[in-house]
């Protein structure tokens, strides 16, 4: 069982590797958990057997941020090595909102495909360095307290992401990134993966075109303007 970020995010990495098109860059990966506050487990063990039957409901993920997409693996519980593809956004189209860090347990909500409303996702504070580099892609409207958490913004800085810019380090910048396999194995630059290639995973709807997810506690954001569909290089 993998324990160490390093590890887990190495496993993260070739997984996606395998299928990634050419020069893509990893940015980060992050885990979490479904379910309401991991908090209240202590209330739970009040109840015999109550945090057993919690524990067992949570599914895991991997989020993985790279310079495309957000890709959303499905975790084992056991081993914490990832599965399949469950969900993949361009990562200026992330639908996430109500997110809430702290040092220990952090919230975020995504809107998955073919979801009825948006998922629960809690961060534990192990994965507070990757979190913020994650969080650094989202507007002000998308945390609880109506602008960008101080650690965001300097992950924004350290990735040279500033507001409106989205531009990212080059490739082979970034400490701890897994190496890609060489130039030609993948699809050919600009294809998307064979159909059905990530089982399970939603089909997305055209870039500009997601459904406004609403989020607990927040007011709906403003409508997207369209723009010109592109090539998603994970969507199926």
């Amino acid at each position: 069982m993998a324990i160490r970020r390093a590890k887990q995010k190495q496993q993260v990495i070739e997984k996606l590797s395998q299928q990634a098109p050419p020069g893509e860059v990893f940015i980060t990966t992050v885990h979490a958990e479904t379910g309401p506050s991991p908090w209240l487990n202590l209330l739970f063990e009040r109840v015999p057997g109550l945090v057993f039957v919690v524990v067992m409901m949570r599914k895991m993920y991997f989020l993985t941020l790279t310079n495309t997409s957000v890709v959303i693996n499905s975790a084992s519980r056991w081993s914490n090595r990832p599965a399949e593809v469950v969900a993949v956004f361009p990562r200026h189209a992330f639908p996430a909102g109500n997110v809430k860090r702290a040092r220990v347990w952090s919230k975020i909500y995504v809107q998955f495909p073919n979801s009825g409303k948006p998922t629960r996702l809690n961060v534990h504070g192990y994965w507070n360095r990757e979190f913020d580099q994650l969080l650094a892609i989202l507007p002000p409207a998308a945390f609880t307290s109506g602008e960008l958490h101080p650690k965001a913004v300097a992950a924004q800085q350290a990735q040279g992401q500033y507001p409106g810019q989205g531009q990212l380090p080059p490739q082979g910048q970034y400490p701890g990134q897994g190496q890609l396999p060489p130039q030609g194995q993948y699809p050919a630059q600009g294809q998307l993966p064979p159909q059905g290639q990530y089982p399970g995973q939603g089909q997305l709807p055209p870039q500009g075109q997601y459904p406004q997810p609403s989020f607990p506690g927040q007011q709906p954001p403003a409508p997207q303007v369209p723009q010109a569909p592109t090539k998603n290089p994970y969507q199926s």
